[in-house]
């Protein structure tokens, strides 16, 4: 009989574009074994290879309005006439199953998680497991630094990644975990710290 562990992390981790974050939670799934991504909903159509229930669960946009208004997810949004979210019952799966469940996230869907989580009650498995965890820049110029050293964007589309990382940045003090990444590996194995205390207030 497979062992569950009973500390399993729902981490939701954002940050501004160019912090380093994707490289981080990458980082962080090939040290943890068990820790997998989140899979989200998403009414847009697969793209290139995606396969549904690996990339995405896609589904149509009369399926989701369904589910909003039964309340099943735990965040969602429109994008670019898309809806995105992801729902309560992967997410509680994926932690009775025993894994640590790491979601990228932009603030505002990290605000409706921990609003949400907050609402349920002390005992219940959602709200015992989350975790939130901003990735900031050592400053507002080594980010423009590092997006401008990507060489992918235009000059307007930085300017509002930066604009956009400003609004981002004034969000961090709402979140239980601020790590700056200035040099990655030390970043790394602070956040792989983080990680290792929340399982240990859950065992």
């Amino acid at each position: 009989m497979q062992t569950v562990k009973n500390n399993a992390l729902l981490l939701v981790v954002s940050a501004p574009s160019g912090a380093g974050k994707s490289t981080l939670c990458n980082r962080l799934v090939e040290i943890f074994s068990g820790m997998i991504y989140s899979v989200s909903c998403t009414t847009r159509a697969p793209r290139g290879e995606e396969k549904t229930h690996e990339h995405y669960h896609f589904i149509s946009k009369e399926e989701f309005r369904e589910r909003v208004s039964r309340e099943e997810f735990l965040e969602s949004a429109e994008v670019h006439g898309n809806f995105y979210g992801t729902l309560k019952s992967t997410v509680r799966e994926t932690l009775r199953d025993g894994h640590d469940l790491i979601m990228d996230i932009d603030v505002q869907g990290a605000a409706q998680i921990r609003s949400a989580c907050a609402a349920l009650p002390e005992d219940d498995s959602l709200r015992k497991s989350f975790v939130d965890i901003f990735i900031a820049p050592p400053s507002m110029d080594e980010l423009r630094r590092r997006l401008c050293g990507r060489a992918t964007d235009a000059e307007e589309v930085i300017e509002k990644r930066m604009r956009n990382a400003e609004k981002e940045m004034r969000e961090r003090d709402a979140y239980e975990h601020l790590i700056i990444n200035d040099q990655l590996d030390v970043a790394l194995e602070t956040l792989v710290s983080v990680v290792h205390e929340e399982h240990k207030k859950r065992t």
